[in-house]
This record gives structure tokens, C-alpha cells and sequence, in this order.
């Protein structure tokens, strides 16, 4: 965590932060920090925040405009909770923590900005961490792992009961039997020719482009910053000068690549075996769950016949590119650490997967790295997402 935030943190939860007395903390918060006042909002360039109160130790008060939460929602954006029975609370509140919108939002869409959320709209316990002072390094990261447009499609079908687009795969007994089969193929790929092919071309194509990876890791934004290297390595050679020729002049005014609706990033056909890559970039000094996959969209290419699916991790460091590895989704711990996002699934939708950022760290530091696949606990993995309500 930035030391300011964590400076942050620990005051609010002090004896030395003002208790119970909603104006004397916003000043004490003011003045330390130099936070700068935006209507009901104090901000810096590491954290926003918003002071609260209640009497009871219910939070049901509105809390602030989803309009007003977009302009911090790239940073850690904190309520403060005065009572006037218990001593503050902290609560992450970026639009990963919120259950939905409560207020005035009958006509939210993707477009119309509208409505505000409730202290009770927000997640108290994500992924079975609890949303207070002693997570928010690790509930953040996980925040990094999602778009405002991503989290705007979901607060929006929640909210409005919109159906959600696309369509929740359904599997039967033989598909799901075809989608067994996936382990085999991804054991046997991981240990072909074909697997050492796929990954010296994958390794060309990141020696082709280092210089403007190493630029485009400076960005903040994780979803930026993913999709250009991204786009790095799986483009043509001519769209892979532009793009570097516009990276060494432009690197404050980038463009902006949106997410395939397929999966994988790069794909390539052998002759026993269709594969899907997605490339993945972690900033290893740096707190991040990149987000996985859609369980739907990769369950259905599972179920194909020929179907391989891997991730392309590039590991990056303070002097540079440090590792890169070619990882199957099945690798053992990979799946140890893949955690299912339960609040995006809906009626249309399995939802989605989300790495832990450390896990990521820790096999791109291994130099003797190999994919391991274990047989049952890749099948039970599978079974994990199949299921439709788990918790």
C-alpha cells in the first residue's frame, strides 16, 4: 500500500483521529493529509474520502453519486464511519465493494450516469475478507483487477434489473464430459513441441517491443496498461511500430484498446491442438488480481474438441522485463489461486475469475518454472465453476 494511504489508514483508527464528532474528523483528516474539499469529498492525489455519520450502529445513509464516485474510482476511495456509539470504522467503497445503486437510479444505464449508493449498499465481506482498516492493501488489488466499465455493466443489471448481454452456457452431461477432457489435452500440449513453438514465438514478439512494454508499465491505470501490452505483442509487425512510434512520442496521451469478447488475446492452430493464449502483464512490486476470465465464455471452448487455454505472464520489475512464462489455466497453482466472483454472476452468467496477484509474483521469480497439472484437482476446479450457487 502506498505509505500515504497506509498513514491514512492508521490515523482514522487511532486514538489520535477525533471520535464521534463527524465535522472535527473531516477537519483533523483536512489538515493532516492537505486534502482538497470536492463538495462532500476530500481527495489527494493517493485516496479520496468520504466522512459519514450515524447514531445507531446500522449505515444506511446515503453515501454519494455513483457521477461523483467515477472521478476516484482509480484510487482507493474510503468511507469513514463516525458514530455516535462506537469509534470509526473504515470501508473501501469503489465500485468493485458495491452491491448496487439505491438511490434515484431508475434511469442508470451504461450511458446515463444516474443515482447514488447507500452505506448499506456496500460489501462487508468480499471473497471472505472483511472490508476494514487491516485489508484494504489486498481489497484494492483485487479492485485493480476490473475496469469502471466493467463494474458500470454490473452495477447497472443489478440495479435495474436489466438482463445482462451475452448468454449463461449451458452444459449437459456430454459437455461437460467433453470438457474433462481439456486436462488430457492441455497435459500432453504443455509437454509437446508445439508448446516450446508457441512460446518462442510469443518470446520473439515481447524481444520485438521490450522498450515500449517498459513504457507502457509506467501507466497507472492496470486495465491501460494491460490492454496496450496486450496489443504489443499480439499485433502485426506493422501495427506494433505504430503503436511503439506513438508510445516513445505520446506516452501521456495513449490510445486505449478495449477488451476482446473472445477468449484469449492470441490464438494459434496446430495440428492437435487449437490454443488460446491471453496475455496477462504483472507489475511484480506492485498489489494486483488481474481478472481471469468469463466462466461461460471459457467453458464453452473447452468443450471444443481441440481446445487448449494458456496464459502468457510477463513479469516486470524495477530494472525491466525480469520473466516471462507460458502457464496453462490448469497449472496446479494457478488454479489454487483462481477465486470465482460470485457477485457477477446473474441469471445470464456463471460470472468471472480473478488471480491473486502473489501467486503470479511467485511463479514468475521461480527460474526453474514447469507446468504441473494434477489430474483430480483440475476436475474439481472444473466443478467449481460449473456450479451455479456456490459461496
Amino acid at each position: 500500500m502506498n505509505p500515504v494511504v497506509k498513514q491514512f489508514v492508521d490515523f482514522v483508527i487511532s486514538a489520535e483521529c477525533p471520535q464521534n464528532d463527524k465535522e472535527k474528523v473531516k477537519k483533523a483528516l483536512q489538515e493532516k493529509f492537505n486534502l482538497i474539499k470536492d463538495r462532500s469529498v476530500f481527495y489527494c492525489n493517493y485516496f479520496a474520502v468520504r466522512v459519514s455519520f450515524t447514531k445507531t450502529k446500522s449505515f444506511s445513509n446515503t453515501v454519494l453519486s455513483l457521477s461523483a464516485l467515477q472521478k476516484y474510482d482509480k484510487i482507493p476511495f474510503f468511507v469513514v464511519l463516525v458514530s455516535g456509539q462506537e469509534n470509526n470504522k473504515l470501508l473501501l467503497a469503489n465500485t468493485t465493494f458495491l452491491h448496487k445503486i439505491s438511490h434515484s437510479s431508475q434511469q442508470l444505464s451504461m450511458t446515463n450516469i444516474k443515482g447514488s449508493f447507500n452505506g448499506s449498499d456496500i460489501i462487508r465481506h468480499y471473497q471472505n475478507v472483511e472490508n476494514n482498516a487491516l485489508n484494504f492493501e489486498k481489497l484494492f488489488a483485487f479492485h485493480q483487477g476490473f475496469s469502471w466499465e466493467e463494474n458500470l455493466q454490473r452495477l447497472v443489471a443489478q440495479t435495474s434489473g436489466i438482463v445482462p448481454t451475452g448468454k449463461k452456457f449451458e452444459v449437459s452431461d456430454s459437455i461437460k464430459t467433453a470438457i474433462y477432457k481439456s486436462i488430457e489435452r492441455a497435459i500432453k500440449f504443455v509437454n509437446s513441441p508445439d508448446f516450446l513453438d508457441l512460446n518462442n514465438d510469443l518470446n520473439e514478439r515481447v524481444k520485438k517491443c521490450s522498450d515500449s512494454i517498459l513504457v507502457a508499465s509506467r501507466i497507472e491505470n492496470v486495465n491501460i496498461r494491460g490492454r496496450l501490452i496486450e496489443a504489443l505483442v499480439t499485433s502485426s509487425d506493422e501495427e506494433r511500430k505504430l503503436l511503439m512510434q506513438k508510445l516513445a512520442k505520446e506516452e501521456s496521451n495513449l490510445p486505449v484498446y478495449d477488451t476482446k469478447n473472445g477468449l484469449g488475446d492470441y490464438k494459434r492452430t496446430f495440428s492437435d491442438s487449437e490454443t488460446y493464449t491471453d496475455i496477462k502483464t504483472k507489475v511484480v512490486y506492485l498489489s494486483s488480481n488481474p481478472k481471469a476470465y468469463n466462466i461461460d465464455k471459457f467453458l464453452e471452448v473447452m468443450a471444443e474438441d481441440k481446445s487448449v487455454f494458456c496464459f502468457y505472464f510477463i513479469g516486470i520489475d524495477e530494472t525491466g522485463i525480469m520473466n516471462t512464462i507460458l502457464c496453462s489455466v490448469y497449472h496446479k497453482n494457478l488454479i489454487a489461486k483462481t477465486v470465482k466472483q460470485f457477485h457477477w454472476a446473474s441469471r445470464n452468467s456463471r460470472g468471472v475469475t480473478q488471480f491473486e496477484g502473489e501467486a503470479l509474483d511467485k511463479m514468475l521469480k521461480d527460474k526453474n518454472f514447469k507446468n504441473e497439472i494434477d489430474r483430480e484437482k483440475t476436475k474439481a476446479f472444473i466443478d467449481y465453476l460449473l456450479e451455479e450457487n456456490a459461496q
